[in-house]
Formats: C-alpha cells, sequence, structure tokens
C-alpha cells in the first residue's frame, strides 16, 4: 500500500510547475495533431478556438490556421486574467503558443478513408488533448479558458460548456460549409464533450460509502489501520424497527473499493453497504483545493 507521505508528495508534485508545463504541452500536441492530420483533411469543424480558427480560415482565407488561432484568442486571454488569474493567464499562454506551433508545424495526414472514423478518432484525440490540459492549472487558451470562468463562477461542466459553444459555432458554419459537414462536425462535438469529461474524471473519481452495521467500531478501526483513510459516524434509525444505529461513512479510492468489501464483510457479514460516485473530493487523504 502507499504510504501517507508518499501520496503527499505526489499531491505537491501535481501542483509543481514541471508537471503542469508536461500535462498543457502533450495535450496541445493532442489537440494540434487532431485538428491537422485529421480536421482539415476531411474538411471538419474541431470546435473550440482551434474550430473558430478553422472555420475563418475556411471562410476567409488570408492567414495560417495557427495565425488566426493566435489572433482570436487574444480577447479570450483578457477575460482569463481578469476572472481567473495571472498563474492559469500565464499557463494558458503558453498552452495556446504551443498549440499554435504544433499546428503549424504537424505535416502529416492520418490514413483514414472513412469519414465516420475520421469524427471518432479526431474527436477522442482532440477532447483528450483538452481534457489533459485541462487537468494542469492552466489550458490551450480559447475555449478552455471560457469553460474555466463558467466552471470557477457557474459551475457549468466544461463538457457541456465546450459543447454549447461548439454548437454555436456549428450554426455559423452553415453559411460557408456543406451542410454534411456541418452535421459531421457536431457528431463530433458529442464525441469531444464525453472525451473531456472522461479525462477530467479518469484520475479523480473517489467513492463514497456508507456501511450500516453491528460493528462500527471494529469497521472503523479497520478502516483507519488496512486502508489508511478516515471515517464518520453518523446517527442512524432503522425506518421500521425504530432502533437507533450508528453508520460509518468513508471515501475510498476506486482501487480500494473491493478491498473495502472484503474488510466489511469480514467482520459483519449482515452488513448493508452503499457506496455512491464521489468526483468532487476536496480535502486531507485526497485532492487540494484546485485554484486556478
Amino acid at each position: 500500500m502507499i504510504s501517507p507521505a508518499l501520496e503527499e508528495r505526489f499531491r505537491r508534485l501535481t501542483f509543481g510547475v514541471p508537471w503542469n508545463i508536461a500535462l498543457i504541452t502533450v495535450g496541445s500536441w493532442l489537440v494540434a495533431f487532431a485538428v491537422k492530420a485529421i480536421a482539415i483533411p476531411h474538411g471538419l469543424l474541431t470546435g473550440g478556438m482551434s474550430g473558430l480558427a478553422l472555420l475563418f480560415y475556411y471562410a476567409f482565407g488570408g492567414l495560417t490556421t495557427g495565425q488566426w488561432y493566435f489572433l482570436l484568442n487574444v480577447p479570450v486571454f483578457v477575460l482569463g486574467w481578469v476572472f481567473v488569474s495571472r498563474r492559469f493567464f500565464f499557463y494558458s499562454l503558453y498552452g495556446m503558443f504551443v498549440s499554435a506551433i504544433f499546428i503549424d508545424l504537424i505535416d502529416y495526414t492520418l490514413p483514414i478513408e472513412d469519414v465516420w472514423l475520421a469524427v471518432i478518432t479526431c474527436g477522442g484525440l482532440l477532447g483528450a488533448g483538452v481534457g489533459m490540459s485541462l487537468r494542469s492549472l492552466g489550458s490551450t487558451g480559447g475555449s478552455d479558458i471560457l469553460a474555466v470562468i463558467g466552471k470557477q463562477r457557474f459551475n457549468v461542466s466544461m463538457g457541456a460548456f465546450e459543447f454549447w459553444f461548439n454548437f454555436l459555432q456549428f450554426l455559423a458554419g452553415f453559411f460557408f460549409l456543406q451542410l454534411s459537414v456541418v452535421l459531421y462536425s457536431i457528431a463530433m462535438a458529442f464525441v469531444i464533450a464525453v472525451a473531456i469529461e472522461y479525462v477530467m474524471g479518469m484520475f479523480g473519481e473517489r467513492k463514497m460509502v456508507m456501511i450500516i452495521s453491528e460493528k462500527p467500531q471494529e469497521i472503523m478501526q479497520a478502516i483507519f489501520k488496512k486502508l489508511d483513510r478516515g471515517a464518520t459516524v453518523l446517527e442512524g434509525r432503522g425506518g421500521w424497527t425504530g432502533d437507533s444505529k450508528d453508520v460509518v461513512m468513508t471515501m475510498v479510492t476506486n482501487v480500494q473499493v473491493k478491498r473495502l468489501e472484503e474488510i466489511v464483510y469480514s467482520l459483519d457479514p449482515e452488513a448493508f453497504t452503499i457506496t455512491g460516485s464521489g468526483f468532487h473530493v476536496v480535502g486531507s487523504g485526497f485532492s487540494a483545493r484546485k485554484l486556478y
């Protein structure tokens, strides 16, 4: 089992500059690769600010896709500076620069002929890239900054924000692109939104477990010693019998759920457990509060 000291060191690492730069760099490359190697060859709109840059490129030309991407990001970064933080601004500025550079440098076309395979592959890669960048303390710029502002101020899901931003963008695409291209792009927006939410929650999901047992103290001590997790005792009462019962509530990681079940049912085979999702868990032993 990983020691608490090692877990604490890892949590601190995830808030360090090298870790965040690495996430943004890899995420930016995935976004750029999806745009240049798949979206452009198939004439698809990728969504986000990169998709808006593609729309301007298709409609007006004049500048390269990377140059349009850079130009459109300027007013959005002003909002990031004002409404989020200076640290987020500089991380996202780095993400925007490397994304624009990767977009112009990548000169490769992924050999995919079927347009639906292109939609799924491009959406998955682009969503994964955006999700990785948003797991840092920055972003790749553009609509990601707007998504963070929406999350911070209005608790709007980042995946949902990206979808509606893209949807409105695709409505504009009806004036410049073929109907089939726009409809393919709308389908890809669903894939992007799902990929973003999946990557954002891949390593962050926790499980809340409530245990009703005749041996709450023994179970709590086992949780403390064998899982190195805390627990809270809630006062409960049986709805049918009216008897008072202590309910043990604890938070564990996904990999600890089965170990917890073994602990509980080895001590009390008649115990009753309820396991639910606890995605956003902030506090000692888990994630620190994420401040952009």
